[in-house]
């Protein structure tokens, strides 16, 4: 069984520019980057910058669907633009947990997180979202690619 490292966090809530789409299972990494590079050339455009690596928050569906959020946090809220719209990520109590390895390879450590959650006696109260530290096109090891699973949650 694998070892995780989980933690609780105090997260606050920020502002964030996304492109938001339903995909399924199959097609999350065809959409993900390409989305995260579109979010990336309107915040040049409109001069502001990321506060912070990638993200993607999945929105859960059912299914084999997930509506996801990809993008970044930002300062300001940002102009929509294209595909490109204002978003939030929520502030709170979360589980993070640091993930070391291939994105298709996740699942084990979602469920993980929250086994660690229903631990403490806590509740989600929020969908997921992945920050990610590691750039494919950087570092073509997926063994080495490092992403954070934050989980909002309260006990």
């Amino acid at each position: 069984m694998e070892t995780y490292r989980i933690e609780q966090r105090q997260v606050t809530e920020c502002h964030t520019a996304v492109v938001r789409a339903t995909v399924t299972v199959s097609d999350m990494g065809g959409f993900v980057g390409p989305a995260i590079g579109t979010v990336a050339q309107a915040l040049a455009q409109q001069r502001l910058e990321p506060i912070g690596p990638p993200f993607a928050r999945y929105h859960r569906t059912g299914g084999q669907e997930f509506d996801v959020e990809a993008g970044f946090a930002t300062a300001a809220e940002v102009a929509p633009s294209g595909d490109v719209r204002a978003s939030t990520l929520p502030g709170g109590a979360a589980g993070v947990l640091t993930y070391l390895g291939p994105y298709d390879e996740m699942e084990p450590a979602y469920g993980a997180l929250e086994e660690w959650v229903a631990r403490r006696g806590g509740r989600v109260t929020g969908d997921p979202w992945e920050v990610y530290f590691s750039d494919p096109a950087q570092e073509p090891d997926p063994r080495a690619w490092r992403t954070e699973i934050v989980l909002p949650f309260e006990v």
